[in-house]
């Protein structure tokens, strides 16, 4: 057996044009997902022609209870468990009633009744895959992000950061209309480098310098972050969901790339050959199996809550329940008590305090 090997782009393109390139071919196909990837792969699930990323910025901009109001009035069910401050995922949600025509929520029930499919979702699109998860130990992969952010640094960076900056970002910012949510704006160095980018030209080279070297650290430090949200990704995608339409993780530790064949290489052949995914009970099964966290039940984790005490909208059991012992909820609870108690020890309360009995009130 011989391994294709896939970008996410190439995955994507041959999925949606030709479902049959895989199963026809001997040839094992690999894909691999780069960082940018787990943003793109984590959207769109529903509509694949869907609108524009402009029609949702343009969305968003009406703002979160906007929105929520006119989510409300075309699919309640979505409405119920998004919150109204989300706008990026209302915007979603609406951008696909729109493009359709159908409730996001009518779309991912009937996702969920396909055969295969479950209350996470519809079935898998291709027969038993599996996921290679490559990890580092916290402090080699910490060390390792910031010697690549010391490299990108050395083959110019911060000049590309100055000339984007120069072309498209200037005058949105002497307009107080930069935006670093959408668009390319969003990545990792714009934001960071803020500062130093539209530092006066005035303050000195030590001062220029400062902020250079602030926004070299903040690069590092959102780098680790991020990688940090990688790992989460992972484990809330795929290990902490129960379901059988969720493939099979193996971890693969690349904390030592000196031993890339023993620790990476030979564990990952073994597992595409094994009968697991072969469907073959011939052979001996590989000597890593699959890791699973213990799952959570997705069915009640979008729940939606009122505090009519905090005035506020709680999305959740889990931040529901984390809400009801947050310091400002109790808090509530102890001054509406406090009252209750004050109304019931007077007898009566409505009376003006500086009012005897049988006088009138001068206003």
């Amino acid at each position: 057996m011989s391994f294709c090997f896939y970008t996410i782009v190439k995955h994507t393109v041959h999925k949606n044009h030709d479902n049959s390139y895989v199963g026809e071919s001997e040839d094992m196909p690999v894909t691999y997902f780069t960082p940018v990837d787990f943003k793109q792969t984590d959207r769109d699930t529903v509509s694949e022609k869907g609108g524009t990323c402009e029609s949702r910025v343009e969305l968003e901009k009406l703002g979160g209870p906007e929105l929520h109001r006119r989510l409300k009035e075309v699919d309640p069910d979505m409405a119920a468990i998004l919150h109204p401050h989300d706008a990026r995922k209302i915007a979603r949600s609406l951008q696909v009633y729109m493009d359709t025509g159908v409730p996001h929520s009518r779309l991912l029930e009937e996702q969920r009744g396909q055969d295969g499919g479950d209350c996470l979702g519809g079935p898998l699109r291709f027969q038993d895959p599996c996921i290679f998860w490559l990890h580092y130990e916290t402090n080699a992969l910490d060390e390792r992000l910031d010697k690549r952010v010391d490299q990108m640094l050395s083959l110019g960076l911060i000049d590309e950061l100055k000339d984007f900056h120069q072309r498209f970002n200037d005058k949105k910012i002497k307009e107080n209309s930069q935006d670093y949510q959408h668009g390319i704006f969003q990545s990792i160095g714009f934001k960071e480098f803020h500062e130093y980018l539209t530092a006066s030209e005035n303050i000195s080279q030590e001062e220029r310098d400062k902020l250079k070297i602030k926004g070299i650290e903040s690069l590092k430090q959102a780098t680790r972050r991020y990688a940090r949200k990688q790992n989460k990704w992972v484990r809330n995608r795929f290990l902490k969901r129960p379901a059988s339409n969720v493939p099979p993780v193996y971890g693969l530790d690349v904390t030592d790339v000196t031993n890339w064949e023993t620790t990476v290489l030979t564990p990952a052949l073994e597992i595409l050959d094994s009968p697991l995914l072969l469907k073959s009970f011939q052979g001996e099964q590989p000597s890593a199996q699959p890791i699973r966290a213990e799952g959570m039940d997705s069915r009640n984790k979008r729940s939606h809550h009122m505090c009519d005490l905090c005035e506020k909208v709680i999305i959740g059991d889990l931040e529901w329940t984390a809400h009801q012992k947050s310091r400002n909820h109790l808090y509530q609870v102890r001054t509406k008590r406090k009252a209750e108690q004050a109304s019931d020890q007077d007898p009566n309360p409505t009376k003006h305090p500086n009012v005897s009995d049988g006088q009138v009130p001068v206003l």
